[in-house]
């Protein structure tokens, strides 16, 4: 039962049954010819027909509805806003639209405290998530409570975002949340194991590609839960062989996202791209020697030289990197306008692990006239046909030179000299969990 109408007028269920399956004219229709059943809710879960509509993706119904001046945060049974139920079932084009329509993103359910923020980590709507984080930029919530707040508030239970979406799995929506000023290291309350951090849950469900985001993010292999135990303690008990070896503390540090340098704050999306997928590329690099014996077989390179392009002249020779003589410059610093690869930026930024209670971090230095790198840009080349386009370093990648070339030219040898394997990785696969799915069920009118 459980959706039962708060009247048995026809006129209702007729209503309900027709914004679920997004009938524009026969709502209009109804509420045309009885206006007050846009305030009728269901009897059990008082979902109204905003919520109904939300959840069910039906946008030309949600338009509507706000265009006939329905609150945007109307509640339900459980304190939740239709805005929480598009977070929750991924529907965009709704969460847009009540964004825009003044809906309050911080407003809290009374089921688990959660945010629709929480909803968007925990089933992995990375573009739901990536809306709310913009309006909460631009919102009072970044001016009266405090943008980075909003990133890592925390459920009832003491779980913040990338707690949640760590859990289950979303290693799309860890980065974004990562890349939004989320706290690695935060500890939960009473969700999950007591004191637990992202990697710790992680680690529990076995995410390889969680994981690897996390520990590109500083996140630390030492921290304990309440219980004194470390993510690798996690990860073997349940199991999960290879993440227990790459969270085991006597393996290798990754490299780690340079994210408290200021120029990397400023950094323009095609620069930034190509700095992350170096940085995959060499943590890669580092995974495969550290997974050697165990049962987990590393996915095979998918770049080769056999997709260098052909258009590449032998002229072009003069632009492989100075530094590694393995890539080729992909970028550039912006005030002298020296050259080199993503993988020798990355071995200038990030070669060690930041202290994490230093709040400000060295800036780096040209390796070629040692001014301070302010910012990075990405590097266009010209075709034949003087048309120019973007550098990838993964179709761009140049034989190393003869070794009676390179060796000894440059101090800064061997410290980004990596191998390319494989591409970044995107989104993960995973199933929600059991937990709470009596709870977070999809919204089906009766």
């Amino acid at each position: 039962m459980g959706q039962g109408l708060s009247c048995g007028t026809s006129d209702e269920h007729g209503l309900f049954t027709a914004v679920q399956c997004g009938d524009l004219e026969t709502v209009k229709a109804l509420l045309e010819r009885n206006p007050s059943l846009i305030y009728h809710s269901t009897v059990y879960d008082r979902q109204s027909a905003l919520h109904i509509a939300a959840a069910n993706g039906q946008i030309e119904v949600v338009s509507m509805l706000i265009d006939q001046s329905v609150n945007p945060d109307l509640l339900n049974r459980y304190k939740q806003t239709p805005l929480m139920l598009a977070a929750m079932h991924g529907k965009i084009s709704c969460v847009q639209k009540l964004i825009e329509a003044g809906a309050n993103i911080l407003m809290f359910d009374s089921l688990n405290g959660r945010t629709c923020l929480h909803y968007a980590a925990y089933y992995g709507h990375s573009d739901c998530l990536k809306t709310i984080l913009s309006a909460a930029r631009t919102s009072h919530v970044a001016s009266s409570w405090g943008y980075a707040r909003f990133v890592n508030v925390k459920d009832g239970k003491g779980a913040t975002p990338l707690h949640l979406a760590s859990r289950q799995r979303w290693p799309e929506c860890v980065h974004i949340l990562l890349d939004n000023g989320a706290l690695v290291c935060a500890s939960t309350g009473g969700y999950g194991f007591p004191g637990s951090s992202p990697l710790h849950l992680a680690a529990r469900v076995g995410s390889l590609d969680c994981i690897r985001e996390l520990l590109a993010w500083g996140a630390d292999r030492l921290q304990r839960d309440d219980s004194g135990r470390i993510p690798y303690s996690v990860a073997f008990r349940h199991k999960h062989v290879a993440c227990a070896a790459l969270l085991n503390p006597s393996s290798a540090e990754p490299l780690v996202w340079p994210s408290a340098s200021k120029f990397i704050s400023e950094l323009n999306e095609e620069a930034k791209h190509l700095l992350e997928c170096a940085l995959m590329e060499a943590n890669k690099e580092r995974e495969k020697n550290i997974l050697k014996g165990t049962t987990y077989s590393p996915p095979s390179p998918t770049n080769s030289d056999n997709g260098i392009d052909d258009n590449i002249s032998e002229a072009s020779d003069t632009e492989v990197c100075c530094i590694c003589f393995d890539q080729v410059c992909t970028i550039q610093v912006q005030d002298c306008r020296h050259q080199m690869c993503a993988h020798c930026v990355l071995a200038l930024c990030c070669h060690k692990k930041p202290n994490p209670t230093t709040t400000s971090s060295t800036t780096p230095v040209c390796p070629f006239c040692r001014s301070d790198i302010v910012q990075l840009d990405v590097i266009k080349f010209e075709k034949d046909d003087g048309t120019s386009h973007d550098v990838s370093s993964s179709r761009l990648r140049k034989s190393r030179r003869s070794r009676n070339f390179s060796e000894g030219s440059n101090s800064f040898k061997g410290l980004s000299a990596v191998s390319s394997f494989g591409k970044m990785v995107g989104r993960g696969s995973g199933r929600i969990s059991a937990e709470n799915d009596h709870i977070d069920k999809p919204i089906i009118l009766d």
